[in-house]
């Protein structure tokens, strides 16, 4: 499924995984809890794809988050996806999440029961033990090579630079050909300082763009009490003009009154 959707995005076949075999393990993890722990929920299908979408969100969530801290690099990032927690997971992937976890328990589950069942018992214990090693195998050549980039990471702690995460990538690809595959398995792959350096600057464009917005209110503002004050000004200086008037038409009179009594 995995590499489906990126042979839709990138127009290429990739493994994707950080393990050398062709398999993502947090598929696997996820696919166990939603088998485990919501078997007994089959019967409200709404329920069901709730809690498999907030199982497998908690753990991609969780999964990105140790690794991002272990490996000082980030795997995925869906910062630029709408509805999106930190860049770890997205609605995008957390509604297929909530499908996938219906098609485990009402089609997948029930048919890989049935298939255990039909083989003997040392036949199927027999493949169990051949799996768990090659993936065992799997996981400690991939964790070496995982150290090795974390390693090179280390590059990044005093400058993270766009330019010191292209000279990380290269110096993985001139590793080995274990090591290039996890940059064909994570085209988006960065190193952490890259990604917070990327963000600082998007929150302070947004943070720019919100202070001009302000700026430009302000002036508005300002024009407006101006216009307004402009306004009240001359109409003072009419009632002003008006007053003054009837006080020397009203001095006048009086002046008259007091000229003909005497």
């Amino acid at each position: 499924m995995e590499v489906i959707c990126k042979l839709i995005q990138y127009k290429r076949f990739i493994i994707r995984g950080f393990l050398i075999g062709p398999y993502c393990p947090i598929y696997g993890w996820g696919a166990l809890l939603i088998t485990i722990l919501l078997q007994k929920y089959n019967n409200d299908p709404l329920t069901l794809f709730i809690l498999a979408m907030v199982i497998c969100s908690i753990l991609e969530y969780a999964t990105s988050y140790f690794m991002e801290k272990i490996f000082k690099a980030r795997w995925w990032d869906y910062s630029t996806k709408k509805f999106n927690l930190n860049g770890r997971i997205c609605l995008n992937t957390m509604i297929p999440f909530g499908l996938l976890g219906l098609l485990m328990i009402y089609v997948i589950n029930p048919f890989l029961f049935i298939l255990y069942g039909s083989f003997n018992k040392e036949v199927l214990y027999t493949i169990t033990i051949i799996i768990a090693t090659i993936f065992i195998i799997d996981n400690i050549v991939s964790l070496f090579i995982l150290t090795s980039v974390r390693e090179d990471n280390k590059l990044l702690e005093k400058d993270n630079t766009e330019e010191m995460s292209k000279k990380v990538i290269e110096r993985i690809k001139s590793h080995n050909i274990l090591s290039r595959r996890l940059l064909t398995a994570f085209p988006d792959f960065k190193h952490i300082g890259v990604v917070i350096k990327e963000k600082t600057k998007k929150t302070k464009d947004i943070i720019n763009k919100h202070i001009s917005k302000q700026e430009k209110v302000m002036k508005g503002a300002e024009e407006q009490i101006k216009k307004i004050e402009k306004k009240y000004n001359n109409k003072l200086a009419k009632v002003r003009e008006k007053s003054n008037k009837k006080i020397i038409k009203l001095s006048e009179k009086d002046y008259g009154n007091k000229q003909k009594w005497i």
